[in-house]
């Protein structure tokens, strides 16, 4: 499991590179990359602004890793989430999931980002040619997160 939060941009080789490197047992990958867009809630964004507490972060992606690995057998899981100023056309999430099989591969994937979505502590500010606001989760994003069910 490597989990990481940062302002600074990732780069998709390398993220994608490890996922698999030296494990021969792994027979599919699957990654997921979020980016800015530039239009939220019928009114174009500028940019935007993650927030997040240090530690607990972590702690809570840790929390989404481990439930993800408790349902399906996965041989590695990379999470990169971004914080700070981030522009439109910006990467903001990277989830990658190896394993031995592709359903368990994708499956774990789609849980992780469901869950992020849900439960992880960021907060989202952005930025529109009206002003500033900050962004609440999105019912869609819950009802998606319910077909898991309880944790």
């Amino acid at each position: 499991m490597d989990i990481q939060v940062q302002t600074q941009a990732f780069n998709l080789d390398q993220l994608n590179a490890g996922l698999q490197a030296g494990d021969s047992s792994v027979g599919g990958v699957v990654t997921f990359v979020g980016y800015v867009r530039d239009l939220n809630l019928g009114e174009a964004v500028q940019s935007l602004f993650l927030e997040h507490y240090p530690g607990m972060t972590e702690r809570s992606l840790q929390g989404i890793v481990q439930q993800a690995q408790a349902r399906w057998p996965l041989n590695r899981v990379r999470l990169v989430h971004r914080v700070g100023w981030l522009q439109v056309g910006e990467p903001i999430v990277f989830v990658g999931v190896a394993s031995a099989h592709r359903q368990a591969a994708f499956e774990a994937c789609a849980f992780i980002m469901d869950y992020l979505k849900t439960r992880a502590p960021f907060w989202k500010r952005e930025v529109t040619p009206g002003g500033e606001r900050w962004i609440d989760g999105r019912e869609s994003d819950r009802q998606a997160a319910q077909r898991w069910g309880q944790p």
